[in-house]
């Protein structure tokens, strides 16, 4: 039987794969490695816990062999790199962009202005009244030139702004906007540019595959070109399922994009396997439903049934990423195994998920080899 650590091995040299695996045969032509795979197509990546990029983890290895290109999960986000507004925390990040070079990565920042895990006392003043306009753009300003400016040159790309767009395609009603108005997009991108003139800076948001919040995200993107925001890609974050979205609307939305001259790289992949927790496709965060045995069907593991499915759905979404190759120029997984990945607790906490391409072991799935099957020749 294969051990785990011999998979690592033989993912790691490229050789021929195991005859079979996780119940399923496996291609009988030597496995290349992700990274070799679509070396002419674009970057594929993985976003890092801090085990991870602290080296003590299990899939080093594997992160090591298969990606050249890493995002952080959670250690630039505001709360974590700038906890207090007299008070900035570097320990982490400096940990995280150390690694992506030590490995010759591409790096990616994640994420300068969100709604979320952004602390209260950013929008709030000693007396705990919300600040003014000039005030938060001040201190918008401060954070994006201290955090941009600490790794210029260093980390290639930032996340500048994510999912200012509600689901209805209006601009999401957060704190940045109801003080600073429409404007503090655009000014978040002049002030990233500013701090780093080489960095690829993104617009990221998730189901922008729905009519509605593509027209809203084809707005703001135009907007921003008019005002000459030094935007240059959309970043497609790719949480999806098994039938969301259509593959006509995923390469329309990135054909849309791409047309505007603007780079559309998959920034959060993960294909969720389980059954929908809510009417809604979206991921926000903060949602939270209830626990329901029956939206976590496979706690003892994956039917080979559904493993097939999974591999099915992700051969078709890398046949529309290799067909746009050159505007999708980068598609990163929101982690490395699916032990690793969110879903598992969101939007129920305690849910076992499966939306990659490695298992909680460490091994291949069939979803791998459908995947590497799809790089261009």
């Amino acid at each position: 039987m294969q051990t785990r650590r011999e998979t690592l091995k033989i993912l790691a040299a490229g050789v021929a794969a195991p005859a079979a695996l996780n119940g399923v045969r496996a291609r009988a032509e030597p496995a290349a490695t992700l990274k070799q795979a679509f070396k002419g197509d674009f970057l594929v990546g993985a976003a890092l816990n801090a085990a991870q990029f602290a080296g003590q983890s299990r899939s080093n290895p594997l992160i090591e062999a298969q990606f050249n290109s890493v995002s952080p999960e959670n250690v630039l986000k505001w709360e974590n790199v700038h906890p207090l507004p007299d008070q900035y925390d570097f320990t982490e990040a400096d940990q995280y962009v150390a690694y992506g070079e030590k490995h010759g990565m591409f790096v990616v920042g994640h994420v300068l202005v969100w709604h979320n895990q952004t602390p209260p006392s950013v929008f709030r003043d000693k007396d705990g009244n919300l600040v003014d306009r000039d005030t938060l753009l001040a201190r918008m300003r401060d954070h994006i030139m201290t955090v941009v400016g600490r790794y210029k040159g260093r980390i290639n790309s930032w996340d500048v702004i994510n999912e200012p767009i509600a689901e209805d395609g209006t601009m999401r009603p957060s704190l940045w906007h109801k003080i600073i108005g429409d404007d503090y997009i655009a000014k978040a991108f002049e002030f990233a540019h500013e701090a780093d003139p080489a960095a690829l800076l993104l617009y990221n948001d998730y189901s922008i595959e729905n009519p509605a919040k593509r027209a809203g995200a084809d707005a703001l993107i135009r907007k921003l070109k008019a005002q000459d925001a030094p935007i240059t890609s959309v970043g497609l974050q790719g949480h999806y399922s098994l039938d969301f979205p259509g593959l006509d609307a995923l390469g329309d939305t990135i054909a849309t994009f791409g047309d505007m001259g603007l780079k559309v790289p998959m920034t959060e992949l993960d294909i969720d396997v389980l059954p929908p927790a809510t009417r809604e496709q979206t991921a926000e965060v903060t949602l939270n439903v209830q626990q329901d045995p029956t939206l976590n069907p496979y706690a003892e593991g994956l039917p080979a049934a559904m493993q097939q499915r999974l591999a099915e759905r992700y051969a078709e979404l890398f046949r529309i990423f290799v067909k746009h190759r050159g505007v999708v120029d980068r598609v990163s997984f929101w982690g490395v195994s699916d032990g690793d990945n969110w879903k598992n607790n969101w939007p129920v906490k305690g849910r076992t998920s499966y939306p990659l391409l490695f298992d909680r072991a460490y091994q291949p799935k069939p979803a791998f080899y459908a995947v590497i099957k799809e790089a261009s020749a």
